[in-house]
């Protein structure tokens, strides 16, 4: 997606928004590569204790999981009927009701894992009560309408159809070492103050745009640059409880736009960055 601004102060998106134009809301569903199953599983009692996973699901191909976690890595993770499915109130065990398939793309799990020579099995998966309501609802649009936010959320829907135009209502940068992506405590607490602000404004959205200074080729800047924009995201919607239908598509655009020169030092760790972005239509604006 490439970004444009004018001497206005509003933002162009020349691509298109998350939410959709019409029908019910779907969570966000980006391409990833297959998801490969590597041989039959042994026996759970043979295997050894694997890393504890914290993430968010994005991808499931049977009876696998996908997930990212904060640093914009994904890890691949094999579920059996032995998995143990939890909640913070409440534990469905192996493929009752609530079992495995409640397992959903876009809901911040924890996993604990064991480890064999095909890769990663879960023991057991937990997450949070409301985050499962929140990723059910947003898979099953309206079946329960969002009943906190419906009319702000219908109305705005129904005029983004021929929208590209917004207006910037604050614009917070956090900032990175080189060649890295993972957040700082300060970028922590910045992001989840924006969040803040954003949801006391009214028809409020988000847009993550990630940036590098000129180190580095432009092909390894571009996926550093998502790397940053990704972190960013999980972090908003994970921790600062940002709602994901409310996030523009991210995007990086390398070292594109910078803040400052990248001739000096000072420059560069400026232009190492990911901006947020809070905007809102200028349709519904003051509305």
């Amino acid at each position: 997606m490439r970004v444009a601004t004018n001497k206005a102060g509003s933002l162009i998106l020349l691509a298109m928004s998350t939410i959709p134009l019409s029908g019910t809301l779907h969570a966000q569903q980006p391409s990833y590569d297959p998801i490969v199953v590597d041989g039959a599983l042994p026996d759970l009692s043979t295997m050894v204790k694997g890393p504890e996973v914290k993430g968010t699901i994005v991808a499931r191909n049977g009876e696998k999981i996908r997930v990212r976690t904060a640093d914009g890595s994904s890890t691949d993770i094999a579920i059996t009927d032995a998995t143990k499915v939890k909640t913070s109130s409440g534990l469905f065990g192996g493929r009752s009701k609530l079992g495995n398939e409640a397992l959903l793309n876009g809901l911040p799990v924890t996993v604990k894992t064991l480890q064999w020579e095909g890769g990663l099995v879960a023991s057991q998966v937990s997450f949070r009560k409301g985050d499962f309501k929140t990723a059910n609802m947003i898979r099953n649009g309206t079946e329960q309408q969002f009943a906190e936010q419906t009319a702000a959320t219908e109305a705005l829907r129904g005029r983004m159809g021929d929208i590209d135009k917004y207006n910037i209502k604050g614009t917070t940068n956090v900032y990175f070492d080189t060649g890295r992506w993972q957040l700082s405590s300060q970028a922590k607490s910045d992001l989840c103050a924006t969040a803040s602000q954003a949801e006391a404004t009214d028809n409020a959205l988000m847009l993550v745009v990630g940036y590098t200074d000129s180190v580095g080729s432009e092909e390894y800047n571009q996926t550093l640059s998502e790397k940053r924009a990704n972190s960013v995201i999980n972090y908003l919607q994970q921790q600062c409880r940002w709602k994901p239908y409310r996030m523009l598509t991210p995007t990086g655009m390398a070292e594109s736009d910078p803040a400052a020169s990248n001739d000096t030092e000072e420059g560069k760790a400026q232009n190492r960055r990911v901006s947020v972005n809070i905007l809102v239509s200028k349709s519904v604006d003051g509305l």
